[in-house]
């Protein structure tokens, strides 16, 4: 059967009506969908980002619980007494030989964004200047320049001290218990020189601590070795000041046995977290010791080894084989806390190892002086 023509035509705008409007059809069902899934992600919830891991150091101290909330909730509920502002790190440098070392220490606590605050000790008489001389010292002016860094740089203030006993020696002039003196704080942290900090959550941790006596200290020394601290804790207040400065003898005062008389902390044991290492105690560790856990554990090494002049030095190789543990880990660990002190060294002061000293010399090559106050 043959089609007119007016049948053609209804064929043909049928097809074209057909033709857009599945066209028309298909272009909202996609914006539809669009659409949907717009509306389906804004009314989702978003997924919480995890928070970040703990520190290793209060992992250890403290276990590890089923969540991170532990910890928000143990450092929310146990900020030091007065808040932050209250608290601080205080080093009394002596020596211009351990001004870099405060530096550093310094360094890391800016890096690392720890609240507390940072104070240094220094003598008083390193701002007088001798009418006709330039300094005194010829290291006065590299100790100067790391003052103001310290002060610029990782906000430290800095307080001139006065002599406080008319004995020779610098550490009878100047004794720890001046930390005292600081009572506009309810906590101070002292970390006797040298060393190195690695992290400074677990010294944080400190200031939160109970504390029945205005000295309190924490030995990283092995049974074998002496008991002087490697880090100080006080509670500094114008009475203990005075009662301890009162208590010092008038003559042959000797700081490693006011820091021997100082009682420890008994509650941080060796085998939950290594919140203060010494390097002299890697030579006792035995064969499950390991490097990178010691690295990732520890707060603050001490370095401190019978035979070996201090880390600020380049020391012999015959003093370095005699001081390093024989075992291979424990070595590995005490070569890396040198070399990362030696490369904190350069990166923070500009300073190389100082050379040995020979016979008959001080720190820096001068000639032995003992001077009277």
């Amino acid at each position: 059967m043959l089609l007119t023509s007016g049948q053609i035509s209804m064929a043909i705008s049928s097809s074209v009506v057909f033709v857009f409007t599945s066209l028309l059809f298909l272009s909202g069902y996609v914006l539809q969908q669009q659409t949907v899934r717009s509306l389906q992600a804004v009314i989702k919830p978003q997924p919480v980002a995890p928070p970040p891991p703990p520190s290793p150091v209060l992992a250890k101290h403290f276990g590890t619980p089923p969540g991170h909330s532990f910890y928000d909730k143990y450092l929310a509920s146990n900020r030091p007494k007065g808040g932050w502002a209250k608290v601080a790190y205080v080093q009394l440098v002596r020596e211009h030989l351990h001004v870099c070392n405060a530096l550093m220490l310094f360094a890391v606590l800016e890096e690392q964004e720890s609240m507390a605050q940072r104070v240094i000790m220094y003598p008083k008489e390193w701002d007088q200047k001798v009418d006709g001389q330039s300094s005194v010292d010829p290291h006065i002016d590299t100790s100067k320049r790391l003052l103001r860094e310290a002060a610029r740089r990782y906000r430290v203030m800095l307080q001139p001290v006065e002599p406080m006993l008319k004995l020779v020696g610098r550490d009878s002039v100047f004794p720890l218990v001046g930390l005292l003196s600081l009572s506009a704080y309810n906590r101070l942290v002292y970390l006797p020189p040298s060393g190195l900090l690695l992290d400074t959550s677990g010294l944080d941790h400190l200031f939160t601590l109970p504390m029945e006596t205005n000295l309190l200290g924490i030995s990283a020394g092995s049974e074998d070795e002496s008991n002087t601290p490697s880090v100080v804790l006080l509670l500094p207040s114008k009475e203990a000041f005075q009662t301890s400065l009162e208590s010092l003898p008038s003559k042959g005062y000797d700081e490693d046995g006011f820091l021997s008389k100082i009682p420890l902390l008994a509650d941080l044991p060796e085998d939950q977290v290594h919140v203060v290492a010494k390097t002299s105690s890697l030579r006792h560790q035995d064969d499950a010791f390991d490097a990178a856990d010691f690295s990732d554990t520890t707060s603050y090494v001490h370095i401190s080894d019978a035979g070996m002049l201090g880390p600020e030095y380049d020391s012999s190789r015959e003093a370095i084989a005699s001081a390093r543990p024989r075992k291979l880990q424990p070595r590995k660990a005490w070569h890396d806390v040198y070399e990362k002190y030696r490369q904190s060294r350069m990166d923070v002061c500009g300073l190389d190892l100082e050379p040995a000293p020979r016979s008959g010399e001080d720190n820096f090559g001068a000639q032995d002086q003992q001077t009277v106050i």
